[in-house]
């Protein structure tokens, strides 16, 4: 696998992409039609050194594939990138991308509560791995700010540049967050196979005994399985079901504890080492936490 290009600064990424020097150099936005480079140009992969928000609205000469699938959505198509996160392209010519790209150093941000906020939108880890839908009214709400931005880059600096800059920046991320939710619910189908993944990757976890030889499984590995990232699995699980991944495998746990607790005569120690606990201290704690009872009151209940 080739290294990621690394582009450490705003007017570096405006010098690779022969675009013209940055108005302002910790916050710009361009359209891909103003991008100069040569007509064969082919970008693997690239990390940065600050945000990007981008939306793609054609993609010609190569595949352009967001994540670890595709989709079926003709509308514009949004990704997000955090500071030194990797965005990989497959053997996409940056001359036939259409739409726009606003990016942001976290230096600008600073001062103000959007920089302590900034990374809590999960969209910014889904990067490589789920993409956000537009519908065309969608689209056009997103341009309208993205337009007020470059705007506003372009204007002459005053006092209220930066707070203006900033309003807008995080009305933005407040709508794709509010599409993001939207996407979850139009989705439902595909999300409901995920559901049904989850629940089929948990049982064969169980059933296998790997709780008892690999501990109790991981959001991080589940969300690998599922090749989703852990942010997003969490996020949509959210929506449907009102708990998160970390939650979901606690409830399995929970259910299998029941079972074993009220069917087998092992000890509770012994259940807690079974379920991948390394502490019956840990294991009491959240049995607890969740039923309102300890595993001994809750065997006793059957006797």
């Amino acid at each position: 696998m080739k290294t990621p290009l690394k582009i450490a600064s705003i007017s570096a990424l405006h010098q690779f992409l022969g675009l013209k020097k940055p108005s302002n150099p910790l916050i710009s936005v361009f359209n891909f039609d103003e991008v100069k480079l040569e007509p064969e140009t082919i970008l693997s992969s690239v990390t940065t050194d600050f945000y990007v928000i981008a939306l793609k609205k054609e993609c010609a000469g190569g595949k352009c594939k967001y994540g670890q699938q595709y989709y079926d959505f003709d509308e514009g198509i949004m990704y997000f990138l955090a500071p030194h996160q990797v965005l990989h392209f497959e053997d996409v010519l940056l001359d036939s991308v259409k739409g726009f790209v606003s990016i942001i150093h976290p230096d600008f941000v600073q001062g103000y509560p959007l920089a302590s906020i900034i990374k809590d939108y999960g969209y910014f880890s889904y990067s490589a791995n789920e993409a956000l839908f537009l519908s065309e009214k969608e689209e056009n709400s997103i341009m309208h700010i993205i337009e007020n931005i470059s705007t506003e880059i372009e204007a002459n600096m005053d006092s209220f540049t930066q707070d203006l800059l900033v309003s807008n920046i995080d009305l933005l991320l407040k709508y794709c967050d509010r599409f993001y939710n939207r996407q979850f619910l139009t989705r439902k189908k595909v999300n409901s196979d995920l559901l049904s993944k989850l629940e089929n990757l948990l049982d064969l976890y169980f059933k296998n005994e790997k709780l008892l030889t690999n501990g109790i499984p991981t959001v991080q590995f589940v969300a690998n399985e599922l090749n989703l990232s852990p942010n997003y699995l969490s996020d949509m699980l959210r929506v449907h079901t009102g708990q998160t991944t970390q939650q979901h495998i606690q409830n399995r746990l929970i259910e299998k504890a029941k079972e074993l607790l009220s069917t087998t005569t092992m000890s509770v120690s012994e259940i807690a080492y079974y379920l991948g606990f390394e502490h019956p201290q840990s294991f009491h704690r959240l049995f607890k936490n969740r039923t309102s009872t300890s595993p001994l009151e809750f065997r006793q209940s059957f006797n």
